[in-house]
């Protein structure tokens, strides 16, 4: 026989206290008083961490995205004034006169895509 018990001993002071009620009742219900509670606080934390979260991200591209479209364009103190509509009108006509179809030399062997 073993000299040491299994259970602790705990005084008729402790046994009343509400440490002690709930440590019996987490016993028998330890979902109900454990992982519900858990559960409710993550996604309560999820809930109200959500708009700030969001609140950050978009200040972020407010940021990027301002600094991004002077650096694109070259805006600044000493930049160039453009005007996007010849900027767009420039870029989409470029070399449309001047391009010359070529076919693409295949290795030996290598299937034309022609079926």
């Amino acid at each position: 026989m073993g000299s040491f018990q299994k259970k602790t001993y705990r005084s008729a002071a402790d046994a009343n206290s509400f440490a002690a009620k709930y440590r019996a009742a987490m016993a028998k219900h330890p979902f109900l008083l454990f992982g519900l509670p858990f559960m409710a606080v993550v996604i309560g934390g999820s809930f109200v961490l959500t708009p700030a979260t969001a609140i950050r991200y978009e200040r972020h591209d407010r940021k990027v995205r301002m600094v991004s479209r002077e650096d694109e364009l070259g805006i600044g103190k000493s930049g160039r004034r453009v005007n996007m509509r010849d900027e767009y009108n420039r870029l989409a006509n470029k070399d449309l006169d001047s391009w010359e179809q070529k076919r693409v030399e295949r290795l030996k062997g290598e299937n034309d895509g022609i079926l």
